[in-house]
């Protein structure tokens, strides 16, 4: 084995502990501009922070099998269980094989309508509010995508079901206070962040439940249709152990509805927030979008493929605000990432928001510069430098539905109107289980010339 990665000297692990607290991506940009791969000892607990391609491919692929969910993920499980994100081994197999067909490609591609029709619903509301006060578009963007899942995901409305979104931030909210406390308060403590977290954990169970009993009683296990919630409640109802079974549906479903709208509304986010930045980039892709869909109409599957400079704007977005920050595992056996040995039991961390700003893999690494995803800037470039759904096994299932809606949405929101951002908004980003936007987003609403 060979010698350890480099770590912050002694006197700087107070500095880098508050910062895992108050400032995680500072610590994360601390340790890349330290080393590529950095080992941060605790007393008996070691982090590992990787920072290269070749690392990533390692940890999160070629020997995926040794490495599971970690640090904050864990914490989650008070709420997501043993749901898609959280579980592991042969559950997680047979959860992931069990909604697999209804991500498949054409399956996605024939749900085009449906989001298509969310985004020009969302391009109307936003239109009543033209020349009036500011709007958090952030928040529309959330009902936005809860709209989406709820049609192409689970053949269930999600309209009146909006405390969801408002349910999972005290989630967040706790699963990082959880992190930063090593899970030594118990959530019974009377602290603000515990009582919103006990609501919360209230509200999504009578709202799952509600789901549930209401996808259950439309379903005709003759004909039960393709959508991932019909899916799981099939699962459930073949579970040798009815309890468990039961158990096992909630709480995918709460991690779908987690996972199936936040990374989304995220992205929405920071792309409408960079486009209203960059008014040269708005302008290129207004062109598109006026010449693709002309007319007034709205995109349909084969249209994706021809909103080549869009989608390189959200691949951009993405860049530098990748919606899944980090990506932690926890070693169950000793390995060897690049020649560093790793312990059994290590937290061991990677960072796209890092890796995507590695100064030796991107040229000007913090410039909004869309026409770096152009094929010919693409072609050099190692498949590991660029990872904002994940990589390996546990790349995430929903990436093309993520992908379509964030391409049309942006494309016809940008055709239509211009948002621009209230002066003072400097666009924080908070780095919760998502990359979201600390205070939301508040725009002013102009139509576009």
């Amino acid at each position: 084995m060979g010698v350890h990665p480099p770590g912050p000297p002694v006197w700087a692990l107070p500095g880098l502990l508050r910062k895992l607290a108050v400032d995680r991506l500072g610590m994360m940009e601390d340790a890349a501009r330290l080393s590529d791969a950095v080992r941060v000892a605790m007393g008996p607990k070691k982090m590992y922070i990787f920072n290269r391609p070749d690392y990533a491919k390692h940890v999160l692929a070629d020997n995926a099998a040794n490495y599971h969910k970690g640090i904050g993920l864990v914490e989650s499980r008070k709420i997501l269980g043993d749901g898609l994100l959280t579980s592991e081994g042969e559950l997680w197999r047979a959860q992931r094989t069990n909604v697999q067909p209804a991500f498949r490609p054409r399956r996605i591609a024939e749900q085009a309508g449906a989001v298509a029709e969310e985004a020009a619903a969302l391009v109307a509301l936003l239109r009543t509010r033209a020349g009036q006060g500011p709007v958090d578009v952030l928040q529309e963007v959330t009902g936005l995508t809860l709209g989406v899942l709820g049609r192409t995901l689970m053949d269930t409305s999600l309209d009146g079901h909006g405390g969801i979104a408002h349910a999972f931030e005290a989630v967040q909210d706790q699963a990082m206070f959880d992190m930063v406390t090593q899970g030594l308060v118990p959530t019974w403590v009377p602290l603000a962040t515990q009582r919103r977290f006990r609501r919360a954990r209230r509200d999504l169970a009578r709202t799952v439940d509600e789901l549930v009993a209401d996808r259950a009683s439309r379903l005709d296990e003759s004909d039960p249709g393709d959508d991932a919630f019909a899916r799981m409640i099939l699962a459930a109802r073949r579970h040798d152990d009815p309890a468990v079974g039961r158990r096992l549906l909630r709480e995918e479903l709460v991690t779908l509805l987690l996972a199936g709208h936040e990374t989304t509304a995220s992205t929405l986010g920071w792309t409408l927030f960079l486009l209203a930045r960059h008014p040269h980039v708005r302008d290129l892709l207004r062109d598109e979008a006026r010449a693709v869909l002309a007319g007034g109409r709205t995109p349909d599957a084969d249209d994706l493929h021809k909103l080549t400079y869009t989608t390189q704007v959200v691949q951009e977005a993405m860049r530098l605000y990748p919606p899944v920050w980090i990506l932690p595992r926890v070693a169950q056996q000793a390995d060897e990432v690049g020649g560093f040995p790793v312990p059994a039991g290590a937290d061991v961390l990677v960072c796209p928001y890092t890796l995507h700003r590695h100064p030796d893999l991107w040229d000007d690494p913090e410039r909004f510069d869309p026409g770096r995803f152009d094929a010919a800037r693409t072609a050099n470039r190692p498949r590991y430098a660029y990872i904002p759904f994940g990589a390996g096994p546990r790349f995430c299932v929903g990436s093309g539905l993520g992908m379509m809606e964030a391409v049309f949405v942006t494309a016809l929101v940008t055709r239509d109107l211009d948002l621009d951002v209230v002066p003072g908004h400097r666009g924080v980003p908070e780095p919760m289980m998502s990359l979201r936007m600390r205070g939301g987003l508040p725009m002013t609403v102009r139509e576009a010339d």
